[in-house]
């Protein structure tokens, strides 16, 4: 496998409280009810790409804001809507949901730059001139690609940890 099997402890205890405090502050838990890729739901894409993006990081031996990159990934694609339902969701969907995620970010949850970078210009290279600025943006934008291939294929064995699945809302 080309990712490290586990995550450190700290890092696992670090994704926990984060996942704990946006399911307190945000309307994140909704995204359980959208399809993201293939049969994946919204919510576990970004629980997903959060895992991924942390990993890469470690094997790339590149140092990031933890915190940060895992906020950023889980709101990632925070738009809080079906986008296979046309009359539902804007048109060009993959252009536009990235501003209308951080929005949605802003209104709930305090959220720094990096936070932001990552949010607004993980759709690189679709958006093309919304390029991610910083380490954590990069990470952020290739674990989504990763994972939305992985996901659309059933790649199981690049699932998130099952415990993040069943967080009630």
């Amino acid at each position: 496998m080309i990712f490290q099997k586990t995550l450190t402890i700290s890092q696992l205890k670090l994704f926990d409280y984060t996942l704990a405090q946006l399911t307190q502050r945000t309307h994140i838990l909704e995204s359980k009810e959208y399809i993201q890729h293939g049969m994946t739901s919204v919510f576990d894409h970004c629980l997903n790409v959060a895992i991924i993006g942390l990993k890469l990081a470690c094997l790339l031996k590149v140092a990031v804001d933890e915190k940060s990159l895992i906020t950023g990934a889980l709101l990632h694609d925070y738009f809080l809507y079906d986008w296979h339902k046309k009359e539902n969701s804007p048109s060009w969907h993959g252009f536009k949901h990235p501003a209308i995620a951080l929005a949605n970010a802003r209104r709930d949850f305090p959220i720094n730059t990096i936070e932001t970078d990552i949010i607004i210009n993980h759709m690189f290279p679709l958006t093309f001139f919304h390029f991610p600025r910083t380490k954590e943006g990069w990470l952020i934008s290739i674990a989504d690609k990763f994972c939305s291939v992985a996901e659309v294929f059933r790649l199981q064995k690049y699932r998130a940890r099952r415990q993040w699945h069943r967080t009630s809302k």
